[in-house]
């Protein structure tokens, strides 16, 4: 789709008229290397889409962050200006309150249970909720990677979260449970994360095997505790002024479409993620089992006060009751 095109569409659907279908691409903007699940999902759903419309819509990928942050794509779909792209819940809060729900940790029982929140009634109202705030449709959910605790020093029982500076992101349900816990929560930029190690700033971090080892996190800070207290969600959205100048059979394409590529690049993300956790092993870091069950009864009550704070009550027990 030439420039000129793309305008006049953007244009048209600003303005609210009408617009007959045409074959044209989608720009799919998105922040990861070749190498990532966000690539093979976008290019599994490019392949998908092509087959389901016999190539009237096609799709542009613009990956490794070649369109701006996550944060600027994703205020680019609200304005109209950018087709897709796939978006960390976490960057859209000020846009979303919805999107808090995927902060809240020791949400899910296993994979299995994500899985089904994601698939089901709940992944939906979520996704419709989030969408209705913010004019970004989303129309599913990649991720994947099992978030653990990596620390300076061995994990041996819970006792060792004591006094611990964990560097977390700074969202209330994360402060209240690592605090519930006994650790510092302690805020630091990314790019300072390895000399924080280094230096004795923060004493550990909560990230996946995918960027413990991207970051090399684990030559400075070689024990990673098992806590699995969050497994990844990513959203795949799409700008509602594209969504609405497609017709019917478009919109039905693109809805299936998105729905399988997600469920594959879901499952690149943990097959990656266990992959990874391996390479840490053989590395040199040691894994510590921990006790989950115990963690979930520790931080039970804070998080209830502060999931009812920011008026997700009624999500949270949806998520927990999925089967």
């Amino acid at each position: 789709m030439t420039c000129h095109l793309m305008a006049g569409a953007a244009l048209a659907a600003t303005m609210g008229l009408a617009s007959t279908a045409q074959a044209y691409d989608l720009r799919f903007g998105h922040g990861g290397t070749e190498d990532t699940a966000y690539q093979l999902g976008a290019e599994k759903f490019q392949e998908l889409l092509t087959e389901k419309t016999d190539g009237d819509l096609g799709v542009q990928i613009m990956g490794n962050s070649v369109l701006g942050h996550e944060t600027e794509m994703f205020e680019q779909q609200m304005a109209g200006a950018l087709d897709m792209s796939i978006i960390n819940p976490g960057l859209i809060t000020d846009f979303s309150s919805t999107a808090n729900v995927f902060s809240i940790p020791f949400l899910y029982r296993d994979v299995q249970h994500w899985q089904t929140v994601l698939d089901g009634e709940v992944g939906r109202e979520i996704a419709d909720r989030i969408t209705d705030e913010t004019g970004v449709k989303v129309l599913a959910f990649f991720g994947g990677g099992k978030r653990q605790i990596v620390s300076i020093r061995p994990l041996e029982s819970l006792d060792d979260l004591e006094g611990m500076k964990l560097r977390t992101n700074p969202t209330k349900p994360l402060i209240a449970a690592w605090s519930a816990l006994g650790a510092e929560p302690t805020v630091m930029a990314w790019k300072e994360i390895y000399t924080g190690l280094q230096l004795g700033a923060i004493d550990g971090l909560l990230n996946e095997a995918e960027w413990i080892h991207r970051m090399r996190f684990h030559e400075v800070a070689p024990h990673i505790g098992l806590s699995q207290h969050d497994i990844t969600v990513r959203l795949l959205t799409m700008s509602e002024m594209t969504w609405e100048r497609l017709d019917d059979e478009q919109q039905q394409a693109v809805m299936a479409a998105a729905q399988e590529a997600a469920g594959y690049a879901r499952q690149i993300q943990l097959d990656q993620d266990a992959e990874a956790l391996d390479q840490l092993v053989e590395e040199g870091a040691t894994l510590h089992e921990l006790d989950r069950e115990h963690m979930q009864a520790i931080v039970k009550e804070p998080l209830a006060d502060v999931i009812d704070d920011m008026g997700l009550t009624d999500l949270y027990r949806k998520i927990i009751d999925a089967s």
